[in-house]
């Protein structure tokens, strides 16, 4: 009888290490999942903030770009007016030196 208690026994332990067992299988592919959901979810999320910095980047250095352009055309305007004041007054200089030329002879 005590050989059958043992037995017994002995059964429901290794029925309850089964069912611990299963139990602690399942907890273990739950807390898996969970980790993989949080893990993809950080990744995502890091992804997103990446993209949207890119995308800010992307922006600041097209207006950078727009800036830099309109004051390349604006120093070329400005530029262009000066040679043009300059050729001017190098001319007027030069007709004024051609009338006292003859004036003096």
């Amino acid at each position: 009888m005590r050989h059958a208690l043992l037995a017994g026994a002995a059964a429901l332990a290794i029925a309850g290490l089964s069912a611990c067992s299963e139990k602690t299988q399942e907890n273990i592919e739950k807390t898996g999942d969970s980790i993989g959901n949080d893990v993809s979810g950080s990744l995502e999320s890091a992804g997103d903030r990446i993209g949207a910095g890119l995308n800010d980047a992307g922006q600041a250095i097209d207006q950078t770009g727009d800036r830099v352009g309109t004051a390349a055309d604006e120093a070329a305007a400005d530029a262009e007016r000066e040679t043009r004041k300059a050729r001017d007054d190098v001319g007027g200089a030069l007709q004024e030196a051609g009338k006292d030329i003859r004036n003096d002879n």
